[in-house]
């Protein structure tokens, strides 16, 4: 691949992307650029050797660099490249998409491909990157990397533009970005291949071969190690291995997260939402309800709607007479089906024995530690027939599904019964002239839109020639007496009056079914203890508490900005709780029988040692209501959130994770502040930076380029709270062997004004 580079003169940029002003759509006189884009090359072999060295890296933050206005010497760009793996950022570089502080975010040895920019435009760019993350899923040991060359970068609006690009093409891998000019590496795209920074290979040309690819990489790898076992393309993807975009981690806690697809079952008043950046679907009712999700994290395994998983969801179909939901799931390039009555998501195509056939538990250990085969997946050889990235679905009258990408190059017609492909159609032309009707009914429904509504999408959807609307097909449907819209741009969902043209925001309720985002608990890789806290993992308090062994009752009060409300009552669903050490929670038991449980180790032996039974009544293990463990503000205006432990001598430690739905509060009797304020007051909440891979600033020119009122802007503000016990030993009575267990109250107040 390579990466789109568009010069305003020979040394300025313009800007990343086409610049969205509010309501219109244009493009600055000058050229833009289109970060990212480019042509991986069909591997026509120029065989130009460069000097030693190179290396391939990721995003992070971006400073201010400008260019030298004087011609730049010719630099050795593989030195250049694995001097900068040194560091983050320097006086030449700096990198995107990357863990802030980890210097060993790629692997310096094996093969590499550095994806060099070029210049695309329009839908060349979607067809490059999807190409490109296709050879990253097929080629695992492939480390990829793309290399922006350019001379100024590192502006606010530039950032938030490359957060929009990256957030809209999914792109996972390090970008190298630089101010330094390679004159012998020409203005468009090529290719570098090389091992272990010797004997690279510049390959140029449009247009990307995978099957010259593979053989190539299979080829170098022979020349390094004599053989080419440990670089072998393959179809399936090691489970749990999807990870997103850092560039884009503040952006997740918004509601919704590029929410790019939409259907709708009007008899059974349901619609189906692909937020496909948070990989799920949401079903709600016309009211907004949220009645069901589909999807847990990014991943690819079928089963119960929780457990199941899915990457990048696009468009659905709902089929009322199976009572099934069809979706496409993009980046697994598969079709999915949901049994709406069983509440089981299933895959249609590809079929894959694994899961299917074998349920045994070392299969499924196998294959959650990523070494599962599937004998029934082509492994070897690239199938042109297959699914690549697919994102439109339209129903055919024959039971047919056809299946379209996003730049329209590929259409698969596919049997809806058995998933079989029976045809593929390649090149917009000819698909438009076979099934340029059927496509035309659904653009149909996009022209009854407001034209000012229109242009943000077609710029975040891409539009292509003789047919603007057509990248849109998939983000709206009719709903009763509405047209339902989803905006790419605004990150929110909107609805048409057919009756009286009035555009709305559809505005969405009962969180508490959405669960716990995935991505809130941090992974236990990324966390280690120290003295004060925690490394690597963001805490909003943390104290600690010395206390009697025996029943803790925490009472969690958390306080809220004055200018914050929250949209609805925290529910039960959006908290999540564990213990570690020496305790265990006992707020989810349910009778007796569950207070018996040992409450660790130690407990275990004193209870073996003394004979004695550890009991309490059960008035005592009851546990409260979800209404009065987790309240919406009470007449304190606190939430309140409540847990309880069993302790024995020892330390341990009660972790709370919570997922709080906020909005700014609108009051009649204060004055309207500025977008400007509003943004920088939400990123002040969620403080991006604290996430990481965007700066602030950039964050908020992300926001204001939503073009809505930013007080309708429902937003995720994660709570994250630990509680250190020191337990003492059991005080005893007398010289009685009897031991007495106390029961203790804690309250913890939490407050999050920032």
């Amino acid at each position: 691949m390579a990466f789109s580079l568009r010069y305003a003169r020979p040394r300025q940029f313009c800007r990343f992307l086409p610049h969205i002003s509010s309501g219109n759509y244009s493009r600055q006189a000058t050229p833009t650029i289109n970060t990212l884009a480019s042509s991986v090359s069909s591997l026509y072999r120029e065989g130009v050797q460069i000097a030693r060295n190179g290396v391939t890296f990721s995003f992070s933050t971006i400073s201010q660099m400008s260019c030298n206005e004087s011609t730049s010497p010719q630099v050795d760009i593989m030195s250049f490249i694995e001097a900068a793996f040194d560091e983050l950022q320097g006086p030449h570089h700096c990198w995107f998409n990357v863990v802030e502080g980890n210097k060993d975010f790629f692997k310096r040895d094996g093969a590499v491909l550095v994806l060099f920019g070029s210049q695309v435009d329009g839908c060349d760019l979607i067809t490059t990157f999807e190409k490109v993350k296709l050879i990253q899923q097929r080629f695992p040991q492939l480390s990829v990397m793309g290399f922006l060359p350019c001379n100024s970068i590192g502006s606010d609006a530039d950032t938030s533009c490359l957060v929009e690009m990256v957030m809209k093409e999914y792109i996972t891998f390090p970008i190298l970005l630089s101010n330094k000019k390679f004159p012998d590496m020409g203005n468009k795209g090529c290719s570098i291949l090389f091992k272990d920074f010797r004997n690279p290979s510049v390959y140029h040309e449009e247009g990307l071969d995978l099957g010259m690819l593979r053989k190539a990489v299979e080829e170098l790898n022979v020349q390094q190690n004599g053989h080419c076992d440990n670089l072998k393309s393959t179809w399936v993807k090691p489970n749990e291995v999807n990870k997103d975009p850092y560039l884009c981690s503040a952006v997740r806690n918004l509601l919704l997260h590029f929410p790019g697809c939409i259907s709708a079952d009007e008899s059974g008043n349901r619609l189906f939402l692909s937020d496909s950046n948070h990989h799920r679907i949401i079903i709600f009712d016309g009211n907004g309800k949220i009645l069901d999700c589909i999807g847990s994290c990014p991943g690819f395994e079928d089963g119960e709607f929780e457990s199941a998983k899915l990457v990048r969801p696009a468009a659905s179909f709902y089929d009322e007479d199976e009572d099934c939901l069809y979706v496409v799931d993009s980046e697994n390039h598969a079709i999915r089906r949901a049994d709406m009555g069983r509440r089981v998501l299933e895959t249609l195509y590809p079929t894959c024995s694994i899961s299917k056939k074998n349920n045994n538990l070392w299969t499924w250990i196998v294959n959650k530690l990523g070494f599962g085969r599937d004998n029934d997946t082509k492994s070897e050889e690239f199938d042109l027939q297959s699914l690549m990235f697919p994102w439109h679905l339209i129903n055919s009258v024959d039971n047919s599904f056809l299946i379209l990408n996003r730049s329209f190059e590929t259409l698969w017609i596919m049997d809806s019964a058995s998933g079989e492909i029976k045809e593929v159609v390649r090149g917009f032309p000819k698909i438009l002239e076979i099934y340029g009707q059927l496509i035309m009914e659904n653009v149909s429904l996009l022209e009854q839109i407001p034209h000012d509504q229109l242009p943000k999408q077609i710029d975040s959807s891409g539009s292509l020639k003789g047919l603007p609307y057509a990248g849109l097909i998939s983000s709206v449907t009719a709903f009763q007496d509405h047209i339902i819209m989803c905006d790419t741009v605004g990150q929110r969902i909107m609805k048409l009056s057919r009756e009286s043209g009035v555009c709305s925001n559809f505005q969405l309720s009962n969180f508490g079914i959405l669960g716990l985002p995935y991505w809130l608990p941090f992974s236990l890789e990324r966390v280690y203890a120290t003295a004060d806290g925690l490394q690597g993992v963001w805490t909003d308090h943390l104290q600690q508490f010395k206390l009697l062994p025996g029943r803790i009752d925490i009472q969690l009060s958390v306080d809220i900005p004055l200018d914050i409300v929250l949209v609805e009552p925290v529910q039960e669903g959006c908290i999540w709780r564990q213990a570690r050490g020496v305790a265990t929670e006992v707020s989810g038991a349910e009778g007796v029988a569950g207070s018996l449980e040992k409450v660790g180790a130690a407990q275990q032996w004193y209870d073996d040692l003394d004979n004695l039974a550890f009991s309490t009544t059960e008035s005592e293990l009851t546990v409260e209501d979800d209404n009065e463990t987790s309240d919406l503000r009470s007449q304190d205006e606190r939430v309140h959130i409540g847990c309880a432990v069993n302790t024995s001598p020892g330390t341990s430690e009660v972790i709370v994770y919570a997922a709080l739905y906020m909005k700014l509060r609108k009051s009649p009797d204060q004055p309207e502040d500025s977008q400007e304020k509003y943004a920088a007051r939400i990123a002040d909440i969620l403080n991006p930076e604290r996430t990481g891979g965007i700066g602030r600033d950039s964050f908020v020119r992300f926001l204001l380029k939503s073009n809505r009122d930013l007080r309708d802007f429902t937003f995720i503000k994660p709570l994250h709270v630990r509680i250190k016990l020191d337990s003492l030993d059991h005080p005893k009575v007398g010289n009685s062997k009897e031991i007495i267990l106390a029961d203790s109250k804690i309250e913890v107040n939490v407050s999050l004004n920032s």
